[in-house]
């Protein structure tokens, strides 16, 4: 396995936790309940988001372990599915970074960067195909490297996920006026 040390650089405003989370005794004990098969093996090659993962037209497999396999019972109804995975290279102790398109330092909690105590990912995805006896979950596309272990897995609900009027301060996105 590749170390987050090896694949993050720290850039020059950027601040670490005195401890790392992973040193830490476990308190949710999290398990992996899967992986995903996807055609990204460098992080500099990986797509940063899932616009730009779709934009490849790459698509993706999860790959769901035998005990946790009836749990997809019902899930071929969803159109869109959320993945949680636990991205497993990126550093826990930075707290602050210094995105490379940002003016200034920033809170992790304020970026979508994968670099966090607990590196949990969030992705939103089409459902391809779903195959409950093998666990073969297929999707669109992904965002993450090959391997990256699933956590969890949700119906995407339109009616109740999107905001529409959801923002960002200073964030130039589709659709806003520049408030």
């Amino acid at each position: 396995m590749i170390g987050a040390e090896t694949m993050f650089e720290t850039r020059s405003g950027e601040k670490l936790l005195e401890n790392d989370p992973a040193d830490m005794p476990p308190d949710g004990h999290v398990v992996f309940i899967g992986r995903i098969a996807s055609l990204w093996t460098a992080r500099e090659t990986c797509p940063k988001n899932m616009r730009s993962a779709r934009e490849t037209g790459q698509p993706a497999v999860l790959t769901i372990d035998q005990p946790y396999r009836n749990g997809l019972l019902g899930l071929e109804r969803a159109s869109h599915i959320i993945i949680l995975s636990w991205l497993h290279h990126a550093p826990r102790t930075l707290i602050v970074q210094n995105p490379r398109h940002a003016a200034e330092p920033k809170g992790v909690f304020s970026l979508r960067s994968p670099a966090r105590p607990n590196p949990v990912g969030l992705h939103i995805a089409k459902l391809v195909a779903l195959d409950i006896d093998t666990g073969r979950i297929d999707i669109d596309a992904i965002d993450v490297l090959d391997g990256t272990p699933v956590i969890d897995i949700k119906p995407y609900f339109a009616s109740t996920d999107a905001f529409a009027d959801a923002t960002i301060a200073g964030r130039d996105e589709p659709g806003q006026d520049g408030r």
